[in-house]
């Protein structure tokens, strides 16, 4: 069945108060600093990009989509908007597409950005039929950019200034032409911003423009506090209307924007409804893949009493699961040798694959992340076996001792590394 791609309400002004969209918080990393954003803020009653009240994998993603259907007969959209940048986490943003599409072939599917990463999949998004890409252009002048972004980390890189500015409107301009010529409908969101570039959003209109974008949205500065365009106003309706008159003259205006949150869900203009808000809280407290039977836990302790023991110095893990309702040990698993970096945690996961979840007392970044990409998820935890087990099994949640889960002063190694 061929895809309606009018029935996107971000897109059409027409059909927003009758189709919906849910939003996929599945992207939590960021690859630019702009000077108005900080993330740390997390209310559910703030609605602005960047905000979640969860982060999801692509199967939990799933899990929730499915329900969030099951429940709102009127989604019609399914985007990826962060709450950090959807290719600053290119993995779980591509496989939740893919996800999506297989079982999912005529909804919508979109994707809002920054722009800096997203190159390398435009073909792959294409052919997903993705319909609608949202890129966010605030300066098509480095020198007004760097006002906006404190900076850009373009590769493992982070570049400041005109420097960064400029990278980042190469890939734009790019993105966007790339994007026209694989017939994928675009839209430029520009952010607004007194004193810096409310003067300059025109010239953005004007580019894009020349570079066939369909749509432009400009969108009212939300001052965020503790950042450096904290304490800027936020434009007057009075502004706005005049930045969107002079831009209108190059390119059609969005003008009924709602600046969504990551994790938006239903028509533009509506507040979560509990019961939708409670699908993602359960989804988020599901096996990373609730696709897959994961039945078990994996446990670090040096005794087997208490979780007490750091993952990179674990020589086996206890394997747990719930037999005739009791928690019950089922085997102790010899985890693999040191010193093989990355490869380690990708064996391991192997080892673990019937298990969704492994507690112990500390992890490293490196083998969090591979674990976490296989399925598995790390919780950081101390105290007695049984009771943790108990209450993760019940779905309750565990409680995290009081340091960083991360190695450093957190870590009880022997200063030979987790690899």
């Amino acid at each position: 069945m061929a895809l309606d791609i009018s029935k996107h309400p971000c897109f059409n002004s027409n059909i927003c108060h009758q189709v919906g969209r849910v939003h996929l918080p599945v992207a939590p990393k960021c690859n630019v600093m702009c000077n108005f954003c900080n993330r740390k803020f997390d209310c559910v009653n703030e609605t602005r990009p960047g905000v979640t009240s969860k982060v999801l994998s692509p199967g939990q993603a799933l899990f929730y989509l499915d329900k969030v259907i099951e429940r709102d007969p009127r989604i019609g959209v399914v985007g990826i908007a962060g709450p950090g940048d959807p290719f600053a986490n290119p993995q779980e943003t591509m496989e939740t597409l893919r996800l999506i599409r297989q079982k999912y072939p005529t909804l919508l599917l979109c994707v809002a950005t920054n722009g800096l990463n997203i190159g390398p999949y435009i073909e792959e998004l294409a052919s997903l039929d993705v319909s609608h890409i949202s890129i966010t252009i605030n300066a098509v002048d480095p020198e007004i950019g760097a006002q906006v972004y404190a900076w850009v980390r373009d590769g493992k890189r982070p570049f400041r200034g005109t420097t960064g500015a400029g990278i980042i409107l190469q890939k734009q301009l790019d993105a966007i032409t790339a994007l026209k010529k694989h017939g994928i409908i675009v839209k430029i969101n520009s952010i607004v911003i007194p004193g810096v570039n409310d003067h300059h959003i025109v010239d953005i209109s004007k580019k894009i423009s020349e570079l066939e974008a369909d749509i432009h949205n400009c969108i009212a500065l939300y001052p965020v506090e503790d950042t450096p365009l904290g304490d800027t106003e936020s434009p007057s309706d009075e502004l706005m209307q005049s930045v969107r008159d002079q831009c209108g003259q190059y390119i059609k205006q969005m003008l009924h924007c709602t600046r969504c949150r990551a994790d938006a869900v239903g028509l533009l203009g509506e507040d979560m409804p509990d019961e939708i808000f409670a699908c993602l809280e359960d989804s988020a407290n599901q096996p990373l893949n609730p696709a897959e039977s994961r039945p078990y836990v994996a446990v670090a302790s040096m005794e087997g009493f208490l979780i007490n023991q750091h993952l990179g110095e674990a020589a086996s893990l206890r394997v747990f699961g719930v037999i005739d309702g009791q928690v019950e040990l089922i085997e102790n698993r010899q985890t693999p040798e040191r010193g093989s970096g990355d490869d380690r945690w990708r064996k391991l996961a192997q080892n673990l694959s019937d298990c969704h979840a492994i507690l112990t007392n500390g992890a490293g970044s490196a083998p969090q992340r591979v674990l976490k990409q296989n399925g598995i998820k790390t919780i950081v935890v101390e105290g007695l076996i049984e009771e943790n087990l108990e209450a993760f099994f019940k779905g309750e949640t565990l409680r995290s001792p009081c340091r960083s889960s991360s190695c450093g002063s957190a870590c009880s190694g022997d200063g030979s590394g987790c690899g």
